[in-house]
This record gives structure tokens, C-alpha cells and sequence, in this order.
């Protein structure tokens, strides 16, 4: 290290392979309002969490991805992060809730054992405006990976490790336009349309990780009426997207 060039040392905690200790930097200093320019209120809201897993096997560094049942009352249909509200024996949102819910609810949706899960940090947490919802997103670098799959059909139709490699290529960077005029950034990856919370909080830490590259953000693709329709039954929207787009319940 040299004065022209100075390296900001890592934060204390798990030894993260090398890919990941740029994100792993960076995860304390990163702001609300890099995020989502709506914050949470003082008060009240309901708390949900999700699990931002990092992992890495034969085809290199990934995250995973659940796409949810078709038939579940919020984010029907739409490929997600495992994840939701926080029960009372969770414990404080503050504190350790989030964390523990997320791995609970990673736990119950894809079967993951917590054991071989290093949590990395929680970001702030972001206002889901139409349906009340605080998302508290933690991020977790998988240490020890394994098989998991669909545990309850009811609430997952399927579960991916999407490599980063296939996340961060500029033929999968699209942006979506909703009829309700909201326009944001998404991927297209395993015949999966990834977008509105997901997509957002994707493209955040693929940038603090290093790893995205330039796409074309003129590159628009509308989303279709049946994504609209079971969108419409939840909160999948960024924050402060109007109700009349589709209000909902937890992510």
C-alpha cells in the first residue's frame, strides 16, 4: 500500500473468499438513500426480512433465488429472495430480528441450514409504501453449501443459484416499464424475469461488489398484464409506487 494508493482495511468478522471482500467492505458505510429515496416512518409498519445469499460452486459466484408459488397472496409468481415478516420470538427489528427471521424463513422455504450461513451485515432497512411493509434485506455469505429445494410447495415453485456472471452480463440488464409508469432496473436469467425489490437491491450490491458492467439502459422491456396481475397481489413494487398499482402484503 502506498499514499497515492491507499486500501481501506476490511472490516473485522468471517474470512469471505476474495470476490466478496469488496461488498463485504463496503456493506457498513453503505446509506438509506443509496437504496430507495422513501424511508421508513418513525413508527409503525410491519418488519419482514430477506436472506441476500452469496455463494459459490463449479460455475463460480452466485446468489439465491426463489421464484414464489403462483398461488401465494403477496409477490405471486415473482422470482424473490427467501424471506418474510418478522414473528414476535424473532426478536427486536433493531437488533437481532431480521437476521433471525431471515435465516428462519430461508430455513422453512428452501431448507437451508443456517450452520454454514456467515451473515455479513444488514442493510437499512426500506419502505414498502403500498403495503406498510419495513424490508430489513441481510446479507450472508454461504460458507458451507448444499443441496436445497422446494420444502413447501405452497409458498415456492422453485429455487436458483443464479451466477453472478450471468447476472452481471449486459444481454440479461434490461429495464422494465409498469403501466403505472414506474421504471426500473431488472435481469433476465433462466427464463425468469427478476425486477421490482429484488431487482433493485441486485443491482445496488452487484455495483458496491465490483461486478456489474455497462448495459444499455435504453434497452426497455414492458412488463406483461399477467406480471402486472400477480404482482397486484402483493408488495413487489419499489417504494412509493402508487396504490392504484397494486398494494399488497408482505414480501
Amino acid at each position: 500500500m502506498t499514499p497515492q494508493d491507499p486500501t481501506p482495511p476490511r472490516p473485522t468478522g468471517p474470512d469471505v473468499p476474495a470476490w466478496l471482500a469488496q461488498l463485504h467492505g463496503a456493506l457498513p458505510g453503505v446509506r438509506a438513500e443509496e437504496l430507495s429515496r422513501f424511508q421508513p416512518p418513525e413508527s409503525g409498519g410491519r418488519h419482514s426480512a430477506v436472506l441476500v445469499l452469496f455463494g459459490e460452486d463449479e460455475h463460480g459466484p452466485d446468489v439465491l433465488l426463489i421464484e414464489r408459488a403462483h398461488t401465494m397472496r403477496s409477490h405471486a409468481g415473482q422470482p424473490a429472495f427467501p424471506g418474510g415478516a418478522l414473528d414476535p420470538d424473532d426478536g427486536d427489528p433493531a437488533s437481532t430480528g431480521p437476521v433471525r427471521a431471515a435465516l428462519r424463513e430461508a430455513r422453512e422455504e428452501v431448507g437451508l441450514d443456517p450452520s454454514g450461513v456467515e451473515v455479513l451485515g444488514v442493510l437499512p432497512a426500506l419502505w414498502l409504501a403500498p403495503s406498510g411493509f419495513v424490508v430489513h434485506p441481510v446479507v450472508a455469505w454461504w460458507r458451507e453449501p448444499h443441496p436445497v429445494g422446494v420444502v413447501d410447495e405452497a409458498e415456492v415453485a422453485a429455487v436458483l443459484r443464479v451466477p453472478l456472471a450471468e447476472l452481471v452480463d449486459p444481454a440479461s440488464r434490461v429495464q422494465v416499464s409498469h403501466p403505472s409508469g414506474y421504471l426500473g432496473p431488472a435481469f433476465e436469467v433462466r427464463d425468469l424475469l427478476v425486477w421490482g425489490f429484488t431487482a433493485g437491491v441486485l443491482d445496488r450490491l452487484l455495483a458496491l461488489g465490483g461486478w456489474d458492467r455497462p448495459w444499455d439502459r435504453d434497452r426497455l422491456r414492458p412488463l406483461d398484464p399477467q406480471a402486472v396481475a400477480l404482482a397486484r397481489r402483493g408488495a413487489t413494487f419499489p417504494a412509493g409506487l402508487p396504490d392504484a398499482a397494486g398494494g399488497g402484503s408482505a414480501p
